[in-house]
């Protein structure tokens, strides 16, 4: 017997020898494979070629998704953290073993399963949701978890007040294959008590009984209420019903994180949030509702992040009745209304691209505020920003651009600070104030409009203080319509029209900005405005520094005027202005021209180094001139012509080319207390030393003299001969004195048909001209 004891443990000792060591691998996969996991484990810790093989990740693979469906491993390393990540890009060598040792404890929900063990194994399978809910709640487990596998589930009753973890469990796409779905009352709803739980990977529906007469204004889709904060993931959530939302967060400490989920096509609004709840919002999309994507009321403050809202079939998202909110990095583009709407509420909103509205960008309205920094606005069918009924938001450090109108437009009562932000390209004006609007618009760049930079109309105001306006289509700034805007410290420049515009009895107050190389002139004022503009730079305009017309008034004070192409000021059709104590000099034409039955109180300016006339006044025109210094001009001092006239008191002209005061024929000022000295009469020079005035004069200015015409030689109204030619290059010729006024000779010009025997070959054909060329007005009435 002990022989035969001793056969067989030998045999036994080379049967498991045979078997570790020399069994071919592929039959022991092929039975191991017929293992469940626990043995599998077991049979790993025999040896290590067993536990090579019993690792074999195929192995697993397949074992794995016999219980689970999943296409790749499924993690949950912590409590209500789920992630599915790529097999051969994980840190474990077998992420499948890995994933079902982390969820091997879980309920099944599998349709056709009832309350028994799957094929064999300690694990509870159930066909319904609600079964598996009441079971994990039953036996008191730390961290449940519940997979709820392909199919719909229609009509069950899931109210949640623990801390369970409820997540789909599908081959492919798996929020497509598990659809949970309700016809009366709230799809699912998490209630006090779910802190720590968790829904994941379905597919939510509300779908009313349409024949009921059950009213569904309060049941959703997912419905979050106070003193919860669920983790919503990867889920696709509808609702049907025309009133309601698909998502509800409501109610003090609801606070729910709600992340990567699609709420779409819904017919009411995607997701409220109301009465003083919260949560975090993050990387969902939100498409194609009936009514807005996102409602927010009531003071509550949710956190939302890298949202895609778009399409909506009304507005993106609505903040309303004292709403608040901290919105970051959403794109907000192609909804029909407004991409962001503010009533009466407060967010903030940073860093979100809004974008091709059907309407405009942010609306703002009915005391609303809120902060909205460092975001993208642009592409938009009507304004960027709007801003009205006493609202008064914050515009800050935003990119606003390409409207297909305006940029920021603040109209009824509105208000707000506009600062720092970069508004371009738009195609009305850049920032709109009209209808009693009072904004702090500071600090901005506003530029490139396809119209122009600021518009200030129908009793517009607002304090416009240090920004740089520039390269506009039309005016940098209008200002009309009974509007009185205080515009302080800012760059105007580089226009293709006017730098400020002031019509229609626009008014307001101009002062210590720097306003440049405008196509027009710099300032223009006419029909009833009366601005202040004081201690301003005004240079390089194409058309002259300041244009006063068409009954145009205006408190002109301090001012530097300065390099101007044209008259530094001028001052035309009955307009009647006071000029105070500017410094205009350096002209490229004269210093202050007054025409056309122009008057005005020119009073205590330092006019000097103009290329012109300091001053002249012409064709009806009677201004008063009050102890003012004219000097070191290049022609005269003060010219009066055309039936003008003026009053001269106590005013120093002296050092000028042409003379101190010059008066054409019939021109009769009155004349008190003025100092004319040290002037240089080089017109009485050139014709006492017989040159041709054009010698001094070429066609850029216009010394006063005699002219005469030509009979003989047919010259024409716009023809003038100096005396010199007359003597010289007509004597013996039927000539006629004209008068004594300011012209150039167009004999030596070279305009007539004779040559010159004085001046020798003409330098420039053209006609003379008694008047400085006329100032070129606005054209933006015509745009606008």
């Amino acid at each position: 017997r002990s022989n035969s004891l001793y056969e067989k443990f030998c045999l036994l000792t080379v049967g498991a020898q045979y078997l570790q060591d020399e069994f071919p691998d592929e039959v022991l996969l092929k039975i191991f494979s017929y293992l469940l996991e626990y043995d599998l484990c077991r049979v790993a810790c025999v040896c290590r070629r067993f536990k090579i093989i019993a690792n074999d990740i195929e192995l697993w693979k397949t074992m794995y998704q016999d219980v689970f469906e999943y296409d790749y491993p499924l993690m949950n390393p912590e409590p209500m953290v789920f992630r599915f990540v790529q097999p051969d890009e994980h840190e474990y060598n077998n992420p499948w073993k890995e994933s079902f040792r982390q969820l091997r404890r879980g309920t099944h929900v599998r349709q056709g399963y009832d309350d028994c063990q799957y094929k064999g194994r300690d694990i509870m399978c159930f066909d319904t949701i609600e079964k598996a809910y009441s079971y994990v709640d039953s036996e008191n487990f730390e961290h449940p978890v519940i997979f709820i596998h392909s199919g719909i589930y229609h009509n069950e009753y899931l109210f949640v007040d623990t801390n369970v973890a409820m997540i789909g469990a599908a081959p492919g796409n798996v929020v497509d294959h598990v659809i949970i779905e309700r016809d009366s009352e709230s799809t699912i709803m998490f209630v006090e008590g779910a802190k720590q739980a968790y829904l994941g990977y379905v597919t939510l529906k509300f779908t009313p009984d349409l024949t009921s007469s059950l009213p569904h204004n309060k049941h959703y889709a997912l419905e979050v209420t106070e003193n919860c904060s669920p983790v919503i993931d990867h889920c696709k959530i509808k609702s049907l019903s025309v009133v309601g939302a698909a998502v509800s967060v409501s109610g003090s400490n609801a606070d729910p994180v709600v992340k990567h989920c699609k709420i779409k096509d819904c017919e009411n609004v995607g997701l409220f949030v109301a009465d003083y709840a919260q949560g975090t919002y993050e990387d969902n999309e939100i498409s194609g509702n009936a009514l807005a994507g996102i409602w927010v009321k009531n003071h509550a403050n949710p956190i939302m992040r890298r949202n895609n809202i778009h399409h909506g079939r009304d507005v993106g998202i609505f903040i309303f009745e004292n709403g608040l909110g901290y919105f970051e990095a959403n794109d907000i583009h192609n909804n029909r209304i407004a991409g962001f709407e503010v009533k009466g509420a407060n967010p903030t909103v940073v860093r979100c691209e809004i974008h091709h509205g059907q309407t405009g960008g942010v609306y703002v309205h009915d005391n609303g505020r809120g902060q909205f920094i460092e975001n993208k606005i642009h592409s938009n069918n009507f304004a960027g920003v709007w801003i009205t009924s006493n609202s008064d938001p914050t515009i800050r450090k935003n990119e606003i651009f390409n409207g297909h109108q305006g940029g920021v437009y603040i109209f009824g009562e509105g208000r707000g600070l506009i600062e720092y932000n970069n508004i371009y390209g738009n195609a009305l004006a850049g920032i709109q104030i009209r209808t009693n609007s009072n904004p702090i618009v500071w600090h901005n760049e506003i530029h490139h409009g396809q119209h122009g930079g600021i518009y200030v109309h129908e009793k517009g105001q607002g304090l416009i203080e240090e920004n740089e306006v520039y390269s506009n289509t039309l005016a940098g700034v209008w200002i009309t319509t009974g509007s009185t805007p205080v515009l302080r410290k800012n760059r105007i420049h580089t226009g293709k029209q006017v730098g400020v515009y002031f019509y229609d009895n626009g008014h307001g107050v101009l002062e210590d900005n720097d306003i440049y190389n405008h196509l027009y002139s710099g300032v223009q004022i006419r029909t009833g405005s009366n601005p202040l503009i004081r201690r301003n730079k005004i240079w390089g305009g194409q058309n002259g520094g300041i244009l006063i017309y068409n009954n145009g008034l205006g408190m002109i004070e301090k001012n530097e005027i300065y390099d101007n192409a044209m008259a530094g000021v001028w001052i035309k059709n009955d307009s009647n202005p006071l000029l105070k104590a500017n410094k205009i000099h350096d002209g490229r034409d004269g210093g202050i021209c007054i025409f056309n039955g122009a008057k005005g109180i020119l009073e205590e300016n330092d006019i000097f180094r103009n290329a012109q006339a300091g001053v002249l006044i012409s064709t009806n025109s009677h201004p008063v001139l009050r102890r003012n210094r004219i000097f070191d001009g290049n022609a005269a001092g003060v010219e009066i012509t055309n039936n003008a006239t003026a009053t001269l008191e106590g005013n120093k002209i002296f050092n000028n080319k042409f003379g101190g005061l010059c008066l054409a024929s019939g021109v009769y000022p009155k004349v008190k207390d003025n100092i004319i000295t040290g002037n240089h009469n080089m017109v009485a020079h050139a014709v006492s030393t017989g040159q041709c005035l054009y010698k001094i004069s070429s066609y850029t200015s216009f010394p006063m003299h005699d002219f005469y015409r030509c009979r003989t030689c047919k010259t024409t109204d716009r023809n003038a001969i100096c005396v010199n030619c007359i003597k010289n290059c007509h004597a013996g010729h039927e000539v006629e004195f004209i008068r004594h006024d300011r012209f150039f000779c167009d004999c030596g010009a070279g305009t007539l048909n004779n040559l010159c025997q004085l001046q020798g070959e003409p330098t420039q054909d053209t006609d003379t001209l008694y008047d400085s060329a006329a100032p070129i007005e606005t054209h933006t009435l015509r745009v606008n």
